[in-house]
């Protein structure tokens, strides 16, 4: 059975810190396991990826060749049904015009001392971006990362994506042509993430990484980072649901499943001033888990890390929101925006009855990349700015030397450095 809280009870307070600090996220084990095979990639390269990839995959490389060529792209495109093409070039259009009007502008001013300063915005050189494989795949993945890199400009935009038994999901190959992918190769797991930081002699290393995976992907890409960038390290997914009773408590548990259905360590949370709305929904959440092909991850998320949170009025909750800061938040009130105003952590918040977060995590347009275990306290979903690097510049001329470098004279002498100091005097003389 899920967690229950009051927050009108003598313990809620202790009993939320241990909601709030809870852990579902990988060990030490895996960081250990991860940190060998990246270490084997970077001396062997593209060998060590190919005894990796058919001893996790069973796949042989010399075989079927590390890239998916365009013929059997074009192959896929043809199997799909009509009507997931047609939903996929929905999707990748909404998502395309969502982050087209995120692009940013740069800076470009002159002081009253004449001098100039701003910033620009360029893209990443080249970019990689993960998706999970074999029959779990998801080609709303491919579109959410790829489609904002090719929106910043990026110029080699590459996929990597596991292909276990060789199974290639057609979905994903035809996303990745939609989204304007230049080169997919299959491979997955750590090994691809240390291929792409660092290269081999068949993939050039790149830029950026982006992109969702197990346990040993988000690890890889937390031990690659600084020599690559990455989009964030992600954990379980969650979701926290705000509702009342005049909610329907069928569409309540359909939302928390929704999350649950992910992974065994996710986490669905329902926030309600109703006692008994929440166990109407609890109810609703055994109805509904028997229907449920993936029942038995819906199952265990639900019971070992679902809770309802009973509060006194919706005012109490906005604390209780920012303190879990949830990678997606449900508002499902009369006056939503009480709530939607008030909370300042939360990764994407889906406002209204009639917004179910699964609807963005296909077709409504935002990215569904979103930071998760509480990092929505400090960071944002996946954007634009995440393929675009900003570079300031500077241009201070003689009048405006004159007018500001006997200060940065001053202040280089002060902490010592003569040179920095000589830099800017030397170009004050006469």
């Amino acid at each position: 059975m899920p967690l229950r809280i009051d927050a009108t009870a003598a313990t809620f307070a202790s009993d939320f810190k241990v909601l709030v600090d809870v852990r579902r996220e990988s060990d030490a084990d895996v960081a250990r396991d991860v940190a060998a095979i990246i270490a084997d990639v970077r001396t062997r390269g593209d060998v060590a990826v190919a005894e990796l990839t058919a001893r996790f995959d069973q796949v042989d490389l010399a075989a079927t060749g590390i890239e998916i060529d365009r013929v059997t792209i074009a192959a896929a495109r043809d199997a799909i049904a009509p009507d997931l093409l047609a939903a996929l070039e929905l999707a990748a259009e909404r998502i395309r015009d969502f982050h087209a009007a995120q692009r940013p502008t740069g800076l470009d001013r002159t002081d009253r001392h004449g001098i100039r300063t701003g910033y620009r915005w360029s893209p990443v050189a080249a970019a990689g971006i993960y998706v999970p494989g074999g029959r779990a795949a998801y080609p709303s993945s491919v579109l959410m990362n790829a489609i904002p890199a090719k929106v910043a400009g990026v110029a080699r935009l590459v996929m990597v994506t596991p292909t276990p038994g060789n199974e290639i999901n057609p979905l994903v190959l035809v996303a990745a042509e939609l989204a304007g992918v230049d080169t997919v190769y299959r491979i997955g797991g750590a090994q691809a993430i240390a291929a792409l930081a660092f290269g081999t002699a068949t993939i050039a290393a790149v830029d950026k990484i982006t992109g969702p995976g197990n346990a040993w992907v988000a690890e890889a890409k937390r031990q690659v980072f600084g020599i690559v960038g990455i989009d964030m390290v992600a954990g379980p997914s969650e979701v926290v649901v705000v509702s009342d009773a005049r909610s329907d408590p069928e569409w309540v548990a359909a939302d928390l499943l929704a999350q649950a259905e992910h992974d065994a360590v996710a986490q669905s949370i329902l926030i309600t001033d109703s006692a008994a709305f929440g166990d109407a929904v609890a109810a609703a959440v055994e109805r509904q888990l028997t229907e449920l092909s993936t029942q038995k991850s819906a199952r265990a998320s639900w019971e070992t890390y679902g809770t309802i949170i009973v509060v006194p009025d919706f005012d109490a909750a906005i604390p209780l929101i920012d303190a879990l800061a949830p990678e997606h938040l449900q508002v499902m009130l009369d006056d939503p925006d009480v709530i939607f105003q008030g909370v300042s952590h939360a990764g994407s918040v889906f406002i209204g009855r009639h917004t179910p977060e699964a609807v963005g995590d296909y077709v409504a347009g935002p990215n569904h990349v979103l930071p998760t275990g509480r990092r929505a306290r400090f960071s944002s979903g996946l954007s634009v700015t995440d393929f675009m690097k900003r570079t300031t510049f500077l241009d201070v001329g003689t009048t405006g030397l004159v007018a500001i470098g006997p200060a940065a004279v001053t202040l280089a002498t002060a902490e010592g450095l003569p040179a920095h100091a000589n830099s800017v005097r030397l170009r004050l003389r006469p």
